[in-house]
């Protein structure tokens, strides 16, 4: 169980969180709306290096917008007062693991143990 000070730290901290991804994907908007201003006079070399620019920004922001989802998933645990319990074990979740990964799900046994079956998954 977290403390009242835990709590708050936590908060702040995936607040904050929120707030950064939140203004990066407000200018990777600005940077898709700008991206067909100034064609006029460019190689080819140019446009190739603006797509793969362009192709990096939009995975960029892809992957920012599922860590926002389990943003948002680990502050409604938080509400409930479950964000530090193993969703494997029901074991808890220490609060260095969580001020370390906020969005954190499963205690550090469960993952090691996971991330263990992973590794022994063979490669297709």
């Amino acid at each position: 169980m977290l403390t009242p000070d835990q709590t708050v730290e936590l908060r702040g901290r995936l607040e904050a969180e929120l707030t950064r991804l939140a203004a990066n994907a407000h200018h990777a908007l600005d940077f898709t709306m700008d991206r067909d201003r100034d064609r006029i006079g460019r190689d080819s070399m140019d446009e190739s290096t603006e797509e793969e620019l362009y192709s990096t920004q939009l995975r960029l922001h892809d992957r920012e917008t599922f860590v926002i989802v389990k943003i948002r998933e680990a502050l409604k645990r938080l509400e409930d007062g479950n964000i530090d319990e193993c969703e494997e074990c029901a074991e808890p979740i220490g609060f260095k693991r969580l001020m370390a990964r906020p969005v954190a799900t499963l205690c550090f046994e469960c993952k090691s143990a996971r991330e263990q079956v992973e590794a022994d998954e063979p490669i297709e």
